[in-house]
């Protein structure tokens, strides 16, 4: 019931944001970040939002099969979802790790908000818990947003 709940606020969200943006255009939808878990079986992708200058950047984490390449509708592998995150005063983003196979952490330094969609996923046999961390900051990270940094070094 909760996660029923929780998913159709945010395509509620989504659906006013994105009717907003109908004058200037729909949101982007961005993969900046994948890191496959130590077995191999299963990815965890970071997909950054842009709505424009008047919104701030939002984070879509989806753990899906290894190699999987993934659309705007594949919500069902949706696992959280972040809006402002900063990984650190200057660096839009949030971190992804697998501390172990079974396991998926999203770190970040601060956001205005987190949602914690699916604390557990599982397909194919295969059991994944999700951890949303704040407070983590990451130094190293460059300035902007996370596909801005992207393409620079392209």
């Amino acid at each position: 019931m909760r996660k029923s709940f929780t998913l159709l606020a945010l395509l509620l969200v989504i659906g006013i944001t994105s009717s907003c943006f109908s004058i200037v255009g729909d949101a982007s939808f961005d993969e900046v970040t994948r890191k496959t878990s130590p077995d191999g079986r299963v990815d965890a992708i970071l997909v950054e939002t842009n709505g424009g200058a008047t919104t701030s950047f939002g984070y879509l984490v989806f753990v899906v099969p290894n190699g999987v390449k993934l659309t705007k509708r594949d919500d069902k592998y949706i696992v959280a979802s972040l809006y402002g995150a900063a990984r650190n005063e200057q660096a839009y983003g949030a971190n992804l790790s697998w501390p172990s196979k079974d396991r998926l952490r999203i770190e970040y330094l601060s956001t205005r908000s987190a949602d914690l969609l699916e604390p557990r996923i599982n397909f194919s046999g295969y059991d994944v818990g999700v951890e949303l961390i704040g407070g983590v900051e990451d130094r190293s990270a460059p300035p902007g947003g996370m596909l801005q940094n992207l393409e620079k070094q392209k």
